[in-house]
Parts: structure tokens; sequence; C-alpha cells
């Protein structure tokens, strides 16, 4: 399936697609009165809320117009701006230009709309997955194979995700991502096992992007003191750390796993509490436990790299431009500037932006 004469010398390993209404179009004959509509906030015209039944399930995510994104240079010397053709991927070739015009040979894409809670009817979220998967399938053909992407599932009903995995690799598809909390549960409870389960059977990691879908907790940490980092940052970290300590690295002994956008800086204090914690008990964790657990962290430039290699080794850590967005985590100029950044060997720099993330992904 894969072509022999595509290019993986850099992967951005965290991308994104910013749906818009035509995903939508891949519903099943039935399925219509499952469709999401955008509706705009009354006082903020430009700001669109996708809404079903008269439920909100959530906003379309914000990408800053040019003004913006020329702001967000001068202020913070990181580019976020990218073509709304390009960003909701109505237009691929656009995507691709852009790609090359960033250095990027492949991109791996992340979902917008599943990042915080969803909708509490597993008949919906279901026939949503579905669309919203056949969708990318689509984009994968239209990609020339350079838009690679990873699956949205039914966490409300592990059991039916199988088959949607399943399809999700046969078009295209190099990772499961799952929110590090759901509805009352964390990604750790053994509910979570048949998607795990399919994972692991068909090679294909465990994506554990930078989400919260627990509404409790997320209306909690939804605040202006703690913003995005304790809503969706903190759970994701903290979800790392349930993996480590649970039985899950023995039970599937062969699933990788990513944490993505998070940054890296938090990997030292998660194994020394993990080691530390862990001392004495049945199962020690030791301190090449991302090693040891196939366990792959996305960094940002300024992450303090050979503090976070010195813990998580040179083997577990990529990069990427979470392209389309324009928050914390945005950097379309990252591959640029890490590849400029001094203090690393060309041959460690190589790991991060090909070798480490064509492993994790089996690109």
């Amino acid at each position: 399936m894969l072509a022999a004469n595509v290019k993986t010398d850099v992967i951005d390993a965290d991308a994104h697609v910013v749906e818009n209404e035509r995903v939508w179009d891949y519903l099943e004959a039935g399925e219509e009165k499952y469709r999401p509509t955008l509706v705009a906030e009354p006082d903020n015209p430009e700001r669109q809320h996708w809404v079903l039944d008269g439920e909100d399930l959530g906003p379309k995510f914000p990408s800053p117009n040019e003004k913006q994104s020329e702001e967000h240079v001068k202020r913070f010397g990181r580019e976020v701006g990218t073509p709304v053709q390009a960003r909701e991927l109505s237009d691929v070739t656009q995507r691709l230009r852009h790609m090359d015009a960033l250095g990027i040979d492949v991109q791996v894409l992340y979902n917008s709309l599943w990042l915080r809670p969803l909708t509490r009817r597993p008949e919906v979220e279901i026939a949503l997955c579905w669309s919203w998967n056949r969708w990318l399938a689509d984009v994968w053909k239209l990609g020339e194979n350079r838009l690679r992407w990873t699956c949205v599932v039914p966490a409300l009903t592990p059991t039916e995700a199988a088959p949607q995995i399943r399809f999700a690799k046969e078009h295209g598809a190099v990772g499961v991502c799952v929110r590090p909390f759901g509805r009352g549960k964390l990604m750790t409870d053994p509910f979570y096992y048949p998607i795990y389960d399919e994972a692991e059977r068909l090679d294909i990691p465990v994506t554990v992007h930078i989400a919260n879908g627990n509404p409790d907790l997320f209306n909690l940490l939804n605040n202006e003191s703690g913003g995005g980092f304790s809503t969706f940052r903190v759970p994701t970290v903290t979800a790392c750390y349930a993996l480590i300590m649970s039985e899950i690295p023995r039970v599937f002994a062969k699933l990788r796993w990513g944490f993505i956008e998070t940054s890296s800086q938090w990997v030292p204090w998660v194994v020394h509490e993990a080691v530390r914690r862990s001392l004495g008990g049945k199962h020690p964790v030791s301190m090449n436990c991302f090693r040891d657990y196939g366990i792959y962290v996305s960094t940002q430039t300024d992450d303090d790299f050979s503090y976070v290699i010195s813990y998580a080794g040179e083997e577990n850590l990529v990069i990427g431009t979470d392209y389309g967005h324009g928050d914390t985590s945005s950097e379309l100029n990252a591959i640029s500037r890490f590849k400029a950044m001094e203090g690393l060997s060309p041959q460690v720099k190589r790991k991060i932006l090909s070798d480490n993330p064509r492993r994790f992904y089996g690109i």
C-alpha cells in the first residue's frame, strides 16, 4: 500500500484537519438525522459551533486570520496561519504545496472536533466516526500517500471499534486516536481493551492526543486561569503516568503508544514519579520505561531536549507543527527551527524528524 517513491525524510507527527460540513456527506442513508450543523454565535458570527438536536458539540476549531497570524509571529516568533482550503482539506493539492514550502514530506493528520466531549449517544458517535473516517480515507487517496491519518473510534462502545480500525488501516491510517479521559473513565480502564486489542493485532499504534472527553472534568478545568493547560495537557500527562503504572504494558506488550501535543518537558517528572512509586511493588518501573513500553512523545522546539532525552532517550521523540490550529502548540516553522537548533547532533535530529515517527507510525 505504501508507494515506493514516497519520501519520508521529514514527517510532521502532529498535524490537523479542521472539519467543515462536507465531512458529514459521508453519513450513510438513514443517518442524516445525526448530521451536525454549524451555528454562528449571535455576538460573534465568525465563531461557529457544531450543533446536533439542540446540543452544542463544541466549536469549529478557530483558526487565526491573516492579521492575527501576523501579530502572532511578531509576538511569539511562531507561524500559525494556514489557508482555509488547506486546513479544511477542501483543496488537497493546496495542502501538499504548503507542505512542500514548509519542508514537510509526510503529515500525520489528527481531528479537531473530538478534542472535547462530543455526543452522549452511542449510535450517533458510531455514525459520526464512520463518516469522519471515510472522509479521511478519500483525503488519503488524493494525497499522494503524503497525508496519513489517525482514525477516530466510538469510545462509548469500544466493541464497535474493530471494523472502523480495520477500514482505517486499509485506507492509509497510521494510528488510532483516543482521548485521555472519556465519559467517566480514564483511557487505562479495561472498558477500552477491545480498541487496544484490535490495534495490537493490526500493528497500528494508539495515539493519545491532548483532549478531554469527560464533560464534568472539562467543565471543571476549562476556566480562564487554567486554560488549555489544565483542560487538555494535564489530563494527557496523567493518562501517560496511569498507562505506565497499569497492567496495560504487559497485557498489550507489542502495542506502541504516542502522547501527542503535550510538549515533552513533563517526561522526567512522570518517569521519576513512576519509578519512585513503584519501588517495592510487584512490577517496578524502570528509568527506561518509555523505551521499554513503546511510548513516544511529541516535542516542541522550545523543549529542553538534552534534559528530556536523558529520560526518554533519543528513539522515542517526534515533532509536529500542529498544522491548522493557532494555539500555543502551533508552530508551522517548527521543522526549519528544529533543523537550525544548536546542541543536537545531525543524527539525533534525523531520528526525531524521520526515523522515530516512521517507526512509531509504521510509515
